[in-house]
């Protein structure tokens, strides 16, 4: 069946390593193009896909998103996810993930709830959120214009190389110098990050709607090595004085070498990352279920021990009417 008229579009991106995630594509992609919308696969998809459906009704993605595909559906965990918020970035194309990983903190919705998304994604049933980024600049030592750029959707972060015992960064905030830390590096993270590298560093979690960086050093051997909140507008820079190169990585995806005397701007990003939400669930909530945090004893709702933990795994927050937290 062919619905190379369709005047709809979704973008499905899968985990291609994963059979399940292929399989769910297809299952996916049947199902909408029996109401007329058509899909588009990633390349190195696309074989893949076609041996489980019937007909080949998708078209293929261009290295540059369209900003007419209204969606993109993500089947795989949170990297998979990354890697289409990359892609959609620009065109502002809503994500919506489906987990086929551990955490998730991404996604939106489990396998079992497939058709939910299905029904949902037809009927443009969902609200979108919006999350901020940051974009990174490298300048050599004298350099005025930047020898390597790209946006982040997690985090940027500065480390040492292999066997290096430390590197030595000094980092500034606003043009105005903040700490040298002699470390293993250091990161800058969006709230969407702070789940994520900045979490095991020892970071704070920021609820994703707030407009803030963090500003996390690794390992530093400093009296002052705390976590630093800063305003979304800061201008982070990252001076590297190790004698050493070191490298800058964008999301644990991309990577470059820099070199001893480099500049590294961090800055927020010029586009932001939208997220299409299924339910307006509160953060709360995303967060006691993700990590299976212990709430038994919370006063709310009904006064059961487990009432805060049913209100997470349902994904709805307790009413006003629930009492005092």
């Amino acid at each position: 069946m062919k619905t190379r008229d369709a005047t709809r579009q979704i973008a499905v991106w899968t985990h291609s390593g994963r059979a399940e995630a292929i399989e769910m594509a297809a299952r996916f992609i049947e199902a909408v193009a029996g109401r007329g919308i058509e899909c588009l696969v990633k390349p190195d998809a696309r074989d893949a896909i076609a041996a489980h459906v019937e007909g080949e009704p998708f078209g293929v993605m261009t290295e540059r998103a369209d900003p007419a595909v209204e969606v993109v559906v993500v089947f795989g965990g949170d990297g998979t996810i990354l890697r289409a918020g990359e892609w959609a970035l620009a065109a502002d194309i809503p994500i919506l993930g489906v987990n086929l990983g551990h955490v998730g903190f991404l996604a939106e919705l489990e396998t079992w709830q497939f058709g939910e998304l299905v029904d949902r994604v037809v009927a443009h049933d969902y609200v979108l959120e919006s999350r901020l980024t940051v974009s990174v600049d490298v300048f050599p030592r004298g350099a005025a214009e930047p020898a390597w750029s790209s946006v982040a959707i997690n985090e940027v972060s500065l480390e040492k190389i292999g066997g290096q015992v430390m590197t030595e960064v000094i980092a500034s905030v606003d043009h105005l110098p903040v700490s040298r830390w002699s470390c293993d590096g250091v990161l800058v993270s969006t709230p969407t990050g702070s789940t994520a590298y900045a979490f095991s560093a020892g970071g704070p979690v920021m609820w994703p709607d707030l407009e803030a960086f963090l500003l996390v050093p690794l390992c530093a051997h400093a009296l002052f090595n705390r976590p630093m909140v800063l305003a979304p507008e800061s201008i982070v820079c990252l001076d590297l004085v190790s004698p050493v190169p070191a490298l800058l990585w964008c999301d644990g995806k991309r990577s470059t070498e820099v070199t001893p005397g480099s500049r590294i701007v961090v800055r927020r990003g010029d586009h932001e990352l939208t997220m299409a939400r299924l339910s307006v669930q509160p953060f709360t909530n995303r967060l006691v279920k993700k990590f299976e945090l212990p709430v038994e004893g919370w006063r709310g709702g009904n006064g059961s021990a487990g009432s805060a933990a049913s209100a997470a795994s349902a994904g709805s927050a307790p009413s006003a009417s629930d009492g005092p937290v």
